[in-house]
C-alpha cells in the first residue's frame, strides 16, 4: 500500500499535468485550481486513504460523513457520487476503485462500527448470549488493502475469541483492552466453576 505522500503526488500529476504552467500561476498569485465540492471531494479522497487525519481534513470529512440518506445503500451511493466530483477519481481504474472502496468502507470499519455491525445472538432463551464475529466484512478488507490506502498499524484489532465474548478495539487501545479482557475472562471462568461446583453439591 502506498504512502499518503505518494497518493498526494498521484493526485497532483493526474489533476495538473502541466506543472510548469501551474508553477507560473502560483507565482502570479492565481493558484486556486479547485473550488467548492470538487476541492472537498479531492481532499476527502486523500484524507480517507490514510489513518492519518490532520486538521486540514476536517471540512472534507465533515462534508463526506454529513451525506446521509434514509437507506444505507442510498447513503453509500451518494457518498460515491460526491467523491466522483474530484477530477482524478476516474483518471484510472485504480483511482475509480479507490473512490468506490472509500465510499463503501469509510466510517463503517472502525471498532465501534464493527462491534455494532458484526454482533449476533447465539442460542435461544436463557441459554443465549451475544457474539461478535472476528472476521472483517468484505468491504472493509477491500478498503484497507487497496493499493492506494495506507493504514499501517491503525486498523482495529480483535480482542479474544467470539465464543468468549471477544470484541473489536482501536489499534492504539489493544494492549489495555487485552488486559481488561483477560481479567474479565478469568473472573467469569471462576464464577462458572463455582456455579458448577454449587450445582453438583461440591464444596
Amino acid at each position: 500500500m502506498r504512502s499518503f505522500r505518494c497518493l498526494l503526488t498521484i493526485f497532483l500529476v493526474a489533476l495538473y499535468p502541466a506543472l510548469p504552467s501551474v508553477a507560473s500561476a502560483q507565482g502570479n498569485g492565481d493558484f486556486d485550481l479547485l473550488e467548492g465540492d470538487k476541492r472537498l471531494a479531492c481532499e476527502a479522497l486523500i484524507c480517507l486513504s490514510s489513518g492519518n487525519r490532520p486538521s486540514e481534513c476536517d471540512p472534507a470529512l465533515s462534508h463526506f460523513y454529513g451525506i446521509k440518506k434514509k437507506k444505507l445503500s442510498d447513503t453509500l451511493d451518494a457518498r460515491h457520487d460526491f467523491l466522483s466530483l474530484c477530477p482524478s477519481s476516474n483518471q484510472t481504474k485504480e483511482m475509480a476503485s479507490l473512490a468506490d472502496a472509500i465510499a463503501r468502507g469509510a466510517g463503517r470499519c472502525d471498532a465501534a462500527a464493527l462491534n455494532a455491525g458484526l454482533g449476533a445472538w447465539r442460542g435461544t432463551g436463557d441459554d443465549g448470549y451475544p457474539i461478535i464475529s472476528n472476521k472483517r466484512p468484505g468491504y472493509c478488507s477491500v478498503y484497507a488493502s487497496h493499493e492506494y490506502t495506507a493504514f499501517d498499524d491503525d486498523l482495529p484489532r480483535y480482542v479474544g475469541t467470539p465464543e468468549e465474548h471477544g470484541y473489536w478495539v482501536e489499534a492504539k487501545d489493544y494492549d489495555l483492552e487485552l488486559v481488561k479482557y483477560e481479567k474479565a475472562l478469568a473472573e467469569r471462568k471462576r464464577h462458572e466453576e463455582w456455579l458448577a461446583g454449587s450445582g453438583s453439591g461440591g464444596n
